[in-house]
């Protein structure tokens, strides 16, 4: 029997597509390596959002085949879709597979003949969104990732993922409720994901919305808790927000992406949304729910970012009631249009802003976690002995830890752990 390792890189789409990809070749007779450094088949899910993701693709294929040099790798993912010839060329490599083709990873693993090649083609016609069989979705996990939507519409001026991932599409929801009324039999949370999550249901003769989709899953399964991922300011709709305020089962946690607090940079960068409308909802959210776990991504040195835009930015951050910020460096993609803007920030000055911010981040979650003190919450134990994850996104410790998935109350008598990667 044929072993195979896989490593994962990027967002929790991209999990939930490594997660797939092992469930197909399990059910194929493929047999997960315990030793990745023994395996005959190697493969690379990789992610390209940033040039410090390329570059750490780049760094693991070549890391794989010095650890495992008669491995047959094969590399997929965002990277593997964006630019499959480069990969082509790197040592060791015998697949290349684009997003376009990732579903037909098991049919070329297995079928006959048993070959390798460049498999990629134009994103925009793919349809359908790869989601993992339930029976083996990720069973050494506490909280499996459900990818429910792929692909994006939206045109940000810094963003690479819509040409590597394709036009916004979701997975039906009746599979949808299928596979989590099956999870629920064996995880007490399930998190759907998708490319731009908060899109579900909005395709051409669909009625369908995001809080549709959940009123089902309340409705129709039996999963103790529902956790969303990231979901775009534009589409936190006063009915999605009274939903999640209104039932225990859906996670207190909004990830929304704010990106700049400065309404100049904002339109540089074609999001669609102004600072005022952001604070809209982030601060209806937040009157709903006002212990929730409130987080956002931000970025620093966006061409045309001036020292006065920075603070503005900051100003704007710190007037919101976030608890944990995602702080990122903007880097130049190819291909896209703030690639070639002028008013390039020198790179020293936007590593300096993301400290600052970072630091401001990480003051706001102390803050936060000194003012649940004393509380009891919901959460859920993790894979790691000992640790729990609260329904607002507040990582701690259990003294009574026993198992992983099992869903607990938690009172927070010293402490908690600073935030990390959930």
């Amino acid at each position: 029997m044929r072993t195979f390792s896989i490593e994962n890189f990027g967002c929790r789409a991209s999990q939930a597509d490594g997660a797939a990809i092992e469930s197909l070749l399990k059910s194929r007779g493929l047999l997960p390596s315990a030793q990745p450094q023994t395996a005959e088949i190697v493969i690379l899910n990789t992610c390209s959002v940033t040039a410090a993701a390329d570059a750490d693709a780049r760094s693991a294929i070549r890391s794989a085949h010095k650890a495992n040099p008669d491995a047959r790798i094969l590399v997929t993912g965002c990277y593997a879709q964006r630019d499959p010839q480069a990969i082509a060329l790197l040592p060791g490599v015998e697949w290349v597979v684009g997003n376009s083709h990732k579903a037909h990873i098991a049919d070329m693993l297995t079928g006959v003949p048993y070959h390798g090649g460049v498999y990629s083609s134009d994103i925009f016609e793919t349809e359908g969104v790869m989601t993992a069989p339930v029976i083996d979705a990720l069973a050494d996990r506490a909280r499996p990732n459900l990818k429910v939507q792929d692909g994006c519409n939206n045109r940000c001026s810094f963003c690479i993922i819509p040409f590597v991932r394709g036009r916004s599409r979701f997975h039906p929801a009746d599979q949808i409720v299928a596979q989590v009324r099956a999870l629920s039999t064996r995880y007490r949370e399930v998190v759907l994901t998708g490319i731009n999550l908060g899109r579900w249901g909005r395709e051409p003769g669909s009625s369908l919305r995001l809080p549709d989709l959940l009123r089902r899953l309340l409705k129709e399964t039996e999963i103790d808790r529902i956790r969303l991922s990231s979901i775009e300011p534009m589409d936190w709709s006063d009915a999605l927000i009274e939903l999640m305020a209104s039932t225990d089962r859906i996670a207190r946690h909004v990830h929304m992406p704010l990106q700049s607090g400065s309404d100049q940079i904002l339109r540089r960068m074609h999001r669609k949304y102004r600072p005022k409308h952001y604070a809209d909802r982030l601060l209806k959210a937040h009157a709903a729910m006002p212990d929730a776990g409130f987080g956002a991504d931000v970025m620093t040195g966006f061409p045309g970012e001036t020292a006065e835009l920075f603070e503005e930015s900051k100003a704007f951050i710190e007037s919101l009631p976030f608890t944990y910020l995602h702080v990122f460096t903007y880097s130049e993609r190819p291909g896209t249009q703030a690639a070639s803007m002028a008013g390039a920030v020198p790179v020293p000055v936007r590593k300096d802003r993301t400290r600052v911010l970072r630091d401001l981040g990480d003051r706001r979650n102390r803050e936060f976690r000194q003012r649940m003190m004393g509380r009891k919450l919901q959460a859920v134990t993790l894979e790691q002995p000992g640790l729990a994850l609260t329904s607002n996104y507040l990582h701690v410790e259990v003294e009574d830890w026993r198992a992983p998935n099992r869903l607990i109350e938690a009172e927070l008598t010293r402490p908690v752990l600073p935030l990390m990667t959930a």
